[in-house]
């Protein structure tokens, strides 16, 4: 967006049933900083949602909104949808109506979160580059496949810019203060809020090898994982896993039971079936077309491994897993003991 210099900037957040709490504070933050700062109003915003009133977030809090309804007169210069749980429960007429009309307003659309998968929805992300949290990546792609998916932590492009979420809200939000009021008072806002390094566009949302406590395992384990994450539809043989790495089968086995705490074999089960839940839960796709992309030749082992990693079989987490509830942890079944 172009320097607004001494224009207020014009911000509206749409929260949904089970938004994220954290990644929408986050985004708000540096605005409540940046006005402060100035000492005067230099970003107002406003939340909304369907119902109005309290709208209780993924971890149990509540914030109060107002009705969606009530602001078809106002006229933000950006929009922002914040959702997280379920998007797909989201896709009412009212919404997709007023997203539109901000569009034809000039508004920039925006999204945290799983965000993007309600423009997308709407229409509104067509030709258009976005990002959504990497759990639902896979998911988002499969379902707009007319957006190009990207695993930034954010994308702007042009009047569409969205967010993964998580802390990264902060950056997000920190680069469009750059972007509306320049260098001087985002760096300053930065500094408020203790955020001591701002992410630029283009971060990836996992950097390379780095771990968030540090490496704490040898770069055979991570190359390995590297390996299995790129084949997860046609896996690879451990064999020959360890023989592109140029290590033998058996010290790959030692290293993994000693970093991973599993056998190779176990972690790249695991990590397939976790792309699977996320196709299940997420997506209408067959289930047998689940389990041939999460590499499962046969759908009975497919349904008896997830069964064993999740609790539950693939058919009924279609149903129960869409259904959020308060201080939703992972994994979301255990079997029990």
């Amino acid at each position: 967006m172009k320097l607004l210099s001494d224009t207020m900037l014009n911000v509206i957040v749409v929260t949904t049933p089970h938004f994220n709490m954290s990644a929408t504070a986050g985004f708000l933050d540096p605005f409540r900083a940046a006005n402060y700062l100035e000492a005067k109003a230099l970003v107002r915003w406003s939340i909304l949602s369907e119902q109005g009133g309290a709208c209780t977030a993924s971890n149990g809090m509540t914030i109060n909104t107002q009705k969606l309804s009530e602001a078809r007169e106002s006229r933000p210069d950006i929009a922002i949808i914040s959702s997280s749980w379920t998007p797909e429960a989201n896709r009412s007429t009212q919404l997709h109506t007023i997203l539109w009309r901000w569009e034809r307003q000039g508004a920039t659309l925006g999204a945290l979160d799983t965000g993007a998968f309600i423009l997308a929805e709407a229409g509104l992300l067509v030709g258009r580059r976005a990002t959504v949290h990497y759990e639902h990546i896979d998911a988002f792609g499969e379902m707009y496949p007319d957006c190009e998916i990207s695993e930034e932590l954010f994308v702007y492009d042009g009047n569409r810019v969205s967010c993964c979420g998580g802390s990264a809200s902060v950056d997000f939000a920190l680069n469009l203060l750059r972007g509306t009021h320049g260098d001087e008072i985002a760096n300053a806002t930065a500094r408020y809020i203790f955020h001591q390094s701002v992410r630029p566009v283009g971060t990836k949302q996992h950097v390379g090898d780095l771990e968030p406590l540090g490496n704490t395992a040898p770069s055979t384990v991570k190359r390995a994982i590297a390996l299995m994450e790129t084949h997860l539809e046609t896996p690879l043989s451990i064999e020959n896993i360890s023989k592109q790495l140029g290590v033998s089968q058996r010290q790959l086995e030692r290293l993994f039971r000693e970093y991973v705490r599993k056998t190779p074999s176990l972690y790249y089960r695991d990590i397939r079936l976790d792309r699977a839940r996320g196709l299940v839960t997420q997506t209408e796709m067959p289930l047998s077309q689940v389990a041939l992309a999460s590499g499962f030749a046969s759908q009975v082992h497919f349904s008896r491994a997830y069964r064993e990693r999740f609790g539950l079989p693939p058919r009924t987490d279609r149903v129960e897993g869409r259904v959020p509830f308060e201080f939703r942890a992972w994994p979301m079944h255990r079997r029990s003991e």
